[in-house]
């Protein structure tokens, strides 16, 4: 025997469904691309974007909401949060690359052990970053060089998982 819902569980219901359209308002055209939502839902977004008037802002994210109710909400709050490195699959992944960072600055065979797992990085530009980041003056330099490496490990193993 299925409970009707309160009139305030409905209102919350539908203002975390606003919610959810709100963060997808500000995702960009490739996170909204993989994010699994229907045509009508994507419009409604696109749309949102155009309108100028605060008001009909407001308006337009009601809508959304409405159009959310249709869509798989577990999903997309799951792709929301791995994007925004919430999941605990986004939190392994990031200390996954810092401890592979770590280990290419610290042990020479390193490299060739992240070369077979990820064949398809930049070897001379890895190779190039590495020995840039060993041989850096000072620590901010250091530091730099060490966040372009980690924006290197990211994307070559965003590509491959």
């Amino acid at each position: 025997m299925d409970q009707e819902l309160s009139k305030s569980a409905k209102k919350r219901e539908a203002l975390r469904l606003q919610q959810i359209g709100s963060a997808l308002t500000k995702l960009n055209t490739d996170q909204l691309a993989a994010m699994p939502i229907d045509t009508r839902l994507m419009d409604a977004i696109a749309l949102y974007h155009r309108i100028k008037s605060n008001e009909a802002k407001r308006r337009q994210l009601q809508y959304i909401g409405r159009l959310m109710r249709d869509s798989n909400v577990t999903a997309i709050e799951d792709e929301i949060d791995r994007l925004s490195g919430e999941s605990a699959a986004a939190r392994y992944q990031f200390h996954r690359l810092e401890r592979w960072r770590e280990r290419l600055l610290a042990e020479p065979d390193a490299l060739t052990e992240y070369l077979v797992e990820y064949p398809t990085t930049d070897r001379q530009h890895l190779k190039h970053l590495i020995h840039r980041t060993n041989d850096a003056k000072d620590a901010t330099q250091q530091r730099k060089l060490a966040r372009e490496l980690f924006r290197l490990l990211r994307g070559t193993v965003g590509d491959v998982d």
